[in-house]
């Protein structure tokens, strides 16, 4: 992946033809052996690192900053004084699991980068110059051709976003776990759409329904009428949409009853969302005996003198704390005395119970922070009231 995006792209090209030491790693540009003179007159070498912004996974598009990263001492002057006009920050950054820098420089055009050959190029005169001055013979092209690293991602092209904020080590504490989703009639469909863009490493799909012309009203996207013919399963046609994104899709063209309730041992989180309360009843009390965390969520609409009004409902278990499950989740399946399962659903209600749900799993999993630690959040529409209650100690 990153060969074809150095073959494909001509800025990164032209780099590599040059002769510089170039490799991409998730979705930074590393420069490696760049010549510079320490605060002690050594000649040293030094990696440039900039962040890439990507038109695709085989093309670059213009630099999004000047600014670039550096790994290595401060490159000085000939007499040991650092070269300051291209100063801007020093400090240890980690942008990368295997990327930690020492220093960023900024030095501007007057209308920035056009490509990272200039970017590159630029500052590899300014820093390695002193360097060639003290001896001709050091150069920043070695010709070395580095090799693809694994390719170990999630993602079938690069997370530029993360690396854009800078956020790729924050963003890695929900590498690794395995999502569970229970149900895709309306807001499980919105929270597939937002856990496929984070690099957990499976999201497991589960419902027996068939994707049916209603649900193409209250789910993400726009399915075709010949999409809608095919009468696909929920499962598979959320796939084959998402895997283009995430490849650790699998899914699941049942429903989750108490008779395979074990398929969800292995899972790190799991979202509930089911209409029926006596299956969730049954897959809540096996999360909560196997220890395994989960969040349900369930949404309540009613016409009221020609107006929708309603509730949003988010309830957590974890191992530390579920005693409180039984007073905030009906048992039953009686619609009457369960105000969070009337049929009424709209897309922007699905969504924003989706994001409430996913919110908070990110706070349990370290990337938000978490003051309050709820474990039951309600949300009323007319009131515009977002009430937080059980609080964790």
């Amino acid at each position: 992946m990153s060969q074809q995006l150095i073959s494909h792209s001509p800025d990164l090209k032209r780099l590599r033809d040059e002769g510089y030491e170039i490799e991409i790693r998730g979705a930074y540009l590393l420069v490696h052996h760049i010549p510079y003179v320490n605060n002690t007159l050594q000649i040293k070498y030094g990696t440039l690192v900039s962040e890439l912004t990507l038109i695709n996974n085989n093309l670059t598009s213009r630099p999004n900053s000047h600014v670039i990263y550096f790994i290595g001492d401060f490159p000085c002057n000939k007499d040991g004084s650092i070269i300051a006009p291209i100063q801007h920050a020093s400090q240890i950054q980690t942008l990368h699991s295997n990327i930690v820098t020492n220093h960023s420089f900024s030095n501007k055009p007057p209308n920035g980068y056009e490509n990272y050959y200039d970017k590159v190029t630029r500052y590899a005169d300014i820093i390695s110059a002193p360097a060639k001055s003290i001896d001709k013979n050091v150069t920043e092209k070695t010709f070395k051709v580095i090799a693809d690293e694994d390719s170990s991602s999630v993602f079938n092209y690069f997370d530029t976003n993360s690396s854009r904020a800078n956020i790729n080590i924050i963003n890695a504490k929900l590498s690794g776990q395995k999502i569970g989703i229970v149900g895709l009639g309306g807001t499980g469909g919105y929270i597939l759409d937002l856990i496929a863009k984070t690099p957990v490493k499976e999201i497991h799909l589960f419902d027996g329904d068939d994707f049916l012309q209603h649900n193409a009203f209250r789910s993400p996207g726009a399915p075709s009428n010949e999409q809608l013919g095919a009468k696909m399963k929920k499962v598979n046609y959320f796939t084959s949409i998402y895997s283009k994104m995430h490849k650790g899709l699998v899914p699941h063209e049942y429903f989750i009853n108490r008779h395979n309730l074990n398929e969800l041992d292995q899972m790190t989180y799991v979202f509930l969302c089911v209409d029926k309360n006596s299956v969730r009843k049954s897959v809540i009390d096996h999360l909560v005996e196997k220890g395994i965390p989960f969040i349900d969520v369930g949404l309540g609409i009613n016409v009221v003198d020609n107006f929708l009004i309603g509730t949003l409902r988010m309830t957590i278990g974890t191992p530390s704390k579920n005693d409180h499950l039984s007073k905030r989740i009906s048992a039953g399946d009686d619609d009457d005395a369960n105000e969070y399962t009337t049929n009424i659903q709209i897309a922007d209600l699905n969504a924003l119970n989706a994001t409430l749900a996913v919110i908070k799993w990110k706070k349990m999993s370290g990337f938000y922070q978490d003051l309050e630690n709820e474990h039951h959040c309600t949300y009323s529409l007319n009131v515009a009231q977002l009430l937080n209650e059980d609080i964790a100690a």
